[in-house]
């Protein structure tokens, strides 16, 4: 498969200790909070753990959010919110921004921006396995199935838990609507280039590959024009990556509609559909430049170098090729003026974000675990709100090796 997908920075946080001295009356409440350090360190650490996979991610992320919702979530199911959930503050940096914090005093953020690091490591884990050179079939399920879940993850917590935000979301910041969407479009359309990869392997009807190239191409003109509004400073080389992507899966579905209407007999359209193909190389060709010399946050990459890219330069020029000589030998048909209108709607391999949820709340919580915490034992000049100069250091991403003929490099 060899693909090659542009990634954003990890969000990185401040430390958390947990530590309620006075607050926390008993043993059991003492206890929740020492787990909780110690699960929230440990899924920090993985984030950047090479070695780490979906399963200990789940088990890892799992565990922190079925503890962390004891203080968001009500134990008697009435509508009254935990009296715990403003307990602490946090502070979180942005994958765009860089690292300039936002900080609230609410559990809730720390869900959702955890959940958004969650997912944000699931695409990363998914670029990795994508940019071997000799994936396995399980390899390409797995790159599948993990853009799905993140994809799931950005779902859900836009459309759940952002609302319940008490201070409103930043304008241009990861937990706005325009992010999230584009996040979301981002990961469903590389997870249609895996099934464009398997369709291509198996051999399937160029019409259904025509199709989901389409239809991935539109996913990333879509995520692109949803990053429209943000300053370029921050979006600019995210939306070269998407802009670039959807004139390279323009450039594939007129390529394989032109073999489509080659095997009907209709050379002339065929060679006009080539012809196209190649324009939209050459656009995602001069994007690809771009894309290197724009400064910004992500990967940095020497697309056009990348094996994926080439592969398709050479297969439009010897389709092409064939076509004009089909049409010399035996067709004799005018090549139209305007390129054939792409009205081609997809039937399989569309991809849904898998749904998620949190996990349940950890047994650990009970209402007696609850009623141990005393808020009215809080200090004046409470720990557990940051100090204003405190340093949130960026997570110190691997650094992953390029394959060979990748072309691709982790910034």
């Amino acid at each position: 498969m060899t693909h090659w997908f542009h990634r954003n920075p990890l969000k990185a946080t401040a430390p958390v200790s947990f530590n309620y001295y006075g607050v926390a009356t008993t043993p059991a409440a003492t206890k929740v909070c020492n787990d909780l350090r110690l699960s929230r360190t440990r899924l920090l650490e993985l984030f950047t753990d090479s070695s780490c996979n979906p399963e200990m991610m789940k088990n890892a992320a799992d565990l922190y959010f079925s503890l962390l919702q004891g203080f968001i979530l009500s134990l008697d199911d009435s509508s009254q919110e935990c009296k715990l959930r403003y307990i602490q503050n946090f502070k979180w940096t942005d994958t765009l921004q860089g690292q300039v914090p936002s900080a609230q005093q609410d559990v809730v953020f720390e869900l959702i921006s955890m959940g958004f690091n969650v997912a944000l490591w699931y695409t990363k884990y998914a670029s990795r396995l994508a940019g071997k050179e000799d994936i396995t079939e399980d390899e390409a399920k797995d790159v599948h199935r993990s853009l799905k879940i993140a994809a799931g993850i950005f779902k859900h917590l836009k459309e759940s838990h952002i609302p319940k935000l008490i201070t409103p979301v930043e304008k241009g910041r990861d937990l706005e609507a325009r992010l999230i969407d584009s996040y979301i479009i981002q990961c469903q359309a590389e997870a249609q280039e895996v099934t464009i990869a398997r369709a291509i392997e198996l051999k399937h009807n160029p019409g259904l590959i025509a199709a989901l190239a389409y239809e991935t191409a539109n996913f990333y003109q879509k995520a692109d024009q949803t990053l429209s509004s943000l300053d370029p400073t921050y979006a600019g080389k995210w939306r070269k990556y998407l802009n670039l992507k959807s004139c390279f899966y323009m450039a594939y579905a007129y390529c394989y509609h032109g073999q489509t209407l080659l095997a009907s007999d209709k050379c002339g359209e065929a060679i006009r559909s080539l012809q196209e193909s190649e324009k939209f190389f050459a656009k995602a060709e001069a994007l690809c430049k771009e894309y290197g010399e724009t400064k910004g946050p992500g990967t940095t990459a020497k697309p056009s170098g990348h094996l994926f890219f080439r592969k398709l330069g050479s297969l439009i020029r010897n389709t092409l090729e064939k076509c004009q000589r089909e049409n010399g030998f035996i067709y004799f048909q005018k090549v139209p003026t305007e390129a054939p209108q792409l009205e081609l709607k997809a039937n399989y391999g569309l991809v849904e974000p898998v749904p998620f949820e949190f996990p349940a709340l950890n047994a650990h919580w009970t209402p007696e675990t609850v009623a141990a915490f005393d808020l009215t034992k809080r200090p004046k000049e409470d720990p557990a709100k940051p100090k204003p100069d405190e340093e949130v250091k960026p997570l110190k991403e691997p650094n992953i090796k390029p394959q060979k003929d990748s072309g691709c490099q982790i910034s």
